[in-house]
């Protein structure tokens, strides 16, 4: 049985008073392999680095891995187990100005989901290498899907980025 990552959350809903409570359950479908062993050692976006990374799927998903083969890249989604969940507030490697962590990509924040998009290099059972992950070794796998490129790729978006 994989870990699992659980969480309250408020639904919103109004029901005799107090607002309702409700638990959410992550379980990982595998785990990362990457060279990256601590904070610090990865790039800060996967695109940055040519390493060679595993995704390691656990028993009884790889039949979810069906056709994956058919997309050059994939969209990654991991648990950045090591991040500090506590924070609301953080620098970019962009200046010093602080900004809240919903503006930008930093790990540490209160739900550390990440996203990347990874370049699918081979498929061996269970086993998917790719290229431009910036996980830490060992970061619970929760999702996998293939990248769009006329679904994903929006041409006219923006980002102002603080000044230096």
């Amino acid at each position: 049985m994989s870990p699992q990552v659980a969480a309250r959350f408020d639904t919103g809903q109004e029901g005799g008073g107090a607002a309702e409570k409700e638990q959410m359950v992550l379980s990982p479908v595998g785990v990362i392999r990457t060279p990256y062993k601590k904070q610090g050692d990865a790039p800060r976006q996967g695109y940055l680095s040519d390493a060679v990374c595993t995704l390691e799927l656990f028993s009884g998903y790889e039949p979810g891995l069906k056709d994956v083969e058919k997309a050059s890249h994939l969209i990654v989604l991991y648990w950045c187990h090591k991040a500090d969940r506590n924070k609301l507030q953080t620098r970019t490697p962009f200046g010093e100005t602080i900004r809240g962590v919903f503006a930008t990509r930093s790990p540490s924040r209160p739900n550390p989901i990440a996203v990347c998009v990874a370049e699918l290099l081979e498929v061996d059972g269970k086993r998917l290498k790719v290229r431009g992950l910036d996980a830490l070794d060992g970061s619970p796998l929760l999702d996998i899907k293939p990248y769009y490129p006329s679904n994903d790729a929006v041409c006219d978006a923006w980002l102002e980025l603080p000044e230096k």
